[in-house]
């Protein structure tokens, strides 16, 4: 029998009694909830209202992802040296702001990408222990690559990705097949997480081969979401550009290329495409497969919460219009309310 996993290697047991033959998984991009760090850059009642809008959509799910920006920390360790302060940028959030990840309804994030390592080892040791306080389940960096959990009878795995120091290489094939080969074993569900491509309105489309960004090898990203799924990935969320990309549907397998700034609350910029976001929900069967997934769109405003785009839906028109450039053959379709479906013969 074929499990589902998302690869964030650890067992851990969450067992709930009630079973359903559909699935349904919750994915969200970029999360920086402010930032203490030199300037104080927080949001007022430490976040609270930070997803407001909507709470009850991410508490929907079977299971809740989102990629973690930054450390959650307190005190006043030294942060990483920047050679230029106009493209680096360093986020400490304070550990007490995961009460908003939970009363969001996250199960799993990943740690892996460029600011998990902001305030180096004590940063990330900080991160996690906030993360293992509040019951939320993490993978990507070395020590701990992914992750293993049991909910409503179904066994899932997450493995996270990311280009950067201490976090599992996206540009490390073999090692990729690997893990979730090993989650797949033992899991029916398995979900990829990836942090990579080059960042910035620029960056929208999904190029097929290797994207440098500032010197650094940031993957192919398409390459790599195939080769995961081939490996027995079932649900790919990517994230790490800072905009939306387009989404595609491979094997019956989805993939969510960027899935944007989703709530981050200063020190990023979301002016125009940069602060439109869908959060993606994404139904499968018990092994996996996509039956459908809805797109659901949102948007920020600099020093805001996120807000529900009810009525332009001005990220779903950005990803169908970036869907139909980038994959123009494709066999799956995209409503003008965001539902993503295979294309019926």
């Amino acid at each position: 029998m074929k499990l589902i996993c998302i690869v964030f290697f650890s067992a851990v047991s969450l067992v709930v009694t009630a079973q359903s033959d559909t699935l349904t998984i919750i994915g969200v991009g970029d999360m920086m909830m402010g930032n203490n760090y030199r300037e104080l850059d927080l949001p007022p009642n430490d976040g609270a209202n930070l997803m407001a809008e909507v709470d009850s959509i991410l508490n929907s799910a079977d299971v809740t992802f989102g990629n973690l920006e930054g450390t959650l920390m307190d005190g006043n360790a030294s942060a990483k040296s920047c050679k230029d302060t106009t493209v680096c940028y360093v986020f400490r959030t304070p550990t007490r702001y995961t009460k908003n990840l939970v009363k969001a309804g996250f199960d799993v994030m990943s740690i892996a990408n460029n600011h998990a390592g902001d305030f180096g080892d004590t940063g990330r040791n900080s991160t996690m222990r906030a993360l293992d306080s509040a019951g939320i389940l993490y993978a990507g960096q070395l020590p701990k690559p992914t992750v293993r959990f049991e909910k409503n009878g179904i066994r899932y795995g997450l493995v996270a990705f990311s280009p950067n120091n201490n976090c599992v290489s996206v540009n490390d094939t073999a090692q990729a097949v690997a893990l979730v080969r090993a989650l797949d074993s033992v899991c029916d569900v398995v979900i990829v997480s990836f942090h990579g491509g080059a960042e910035g309105a620029s960056y929208q489309h999904v190029p097929k081969k290797h994207e440098m960004f500032y010197g650094e090898d940031r993957g192919n990203v398409y390459e790599f979401a195939h080769t995961v799924i081939d490996a027995g990935a079932d649900v790919v969320f990517g994230h790490g550009p800072h905009v939306s990309r387009a989404v595609e549907v491979y094997k019956n397998r989805f993939i969510a290329y960027s899935l944007g700034n989703f709530c981050t609350y200063g020190g990023m910029n979301v002016k125009g495409v940069n602060g439109l976001a869908p959060i993606a929900k994404v139904y499968t069967t018990r092994t996996g497969e996509m039956i459908k997934t809805e797109l659901i769109p949102t948007y920020q405003i600099s020093h805001t919460y996120v807000h529900i785009d009810t009525a332009d839906k001005q990220v779903i028109k950005v990803i169908q219009q970036l869907t139909k450039a980038d994959f123009p053959n494709a066999d799956w379709e995209i409503s003008e309310d965001g539902v993503v479906t295979k294309k019926s013969n």
